[in-house]
């Protein structure tokens, strides 16, 4: 799959467009099947990448169940293979609700990276329309055509924005 994401900015967790205030946020590991409700306004069918298995992780703010963003990875060689990336339909674009979605589930890949001995080494296939965007905002780079990793400085230092524990 490719990624389709933009990165609408470094913050410092994510930032409430409307008032400019800085959200805490936490994630989980999806545990259960995702059912139709879940993909209302969504643009892929995770339940897919499940079944090529991928895990689903979410973003949420502290003490909130609502989902503000998902990503989907797998360890697998030495690397988190990341195969879906996407805003909760409310963070969607300039006018969405919270400004630092993506760049805040690319640092929970990297995180997991790390966690699982990978060094935060996370890759991608990308949209061939935002492969600068992806270097410019993420530090990745292309190794193959529109295939990117983001190695482990740029990992670091998208832990070290966005991870709190």
């Amino acid at each position: 799959m490719e990624i389709d994401i933009l990165i609408d900015g470094f913050t410092d967790c994510l930032v409430d467009r409307n008032t400019g205030d800085i959200v805490e946020t936490e994630y989980s590991k999806r545990i259960l099947p995702i059912i139709p409700r879940d993909y209302f306004g969504w643009k892929f069918e995770w339940n897919q990448t499940v079944n090529n298995g991928y895990s689903i992780y979410e973003l949420f703010l502290k003490n909130d169940d609502v989902v503000q963003g998902r990503i989907s990875l797998k360890i697998d060689g030495g690397v988190a293979d990341v195969d879906i990336v996407e805003s909760a339909p409310h963070n969607y674009g300039s006018n969405g609700k919270y400004k630092g979605v993506g760049g805040h589930m690319f640092a929970i890949a990297c995180q997991c990276s790390l966690e699982a001995g990978c060094d935060g080494v996370v890759a991608f296939t990308s949209k061939s329309n935002l492969i600068e965007h992806y270097k410019r905002e993420l530090n990745a780079v292309e190794i193959m055509p529109r295939r990117m990793v983001i190695f482990e400085d740029a990992a670091q230092a998208l832990i070290d924005k966005y991870i709190r524990k």
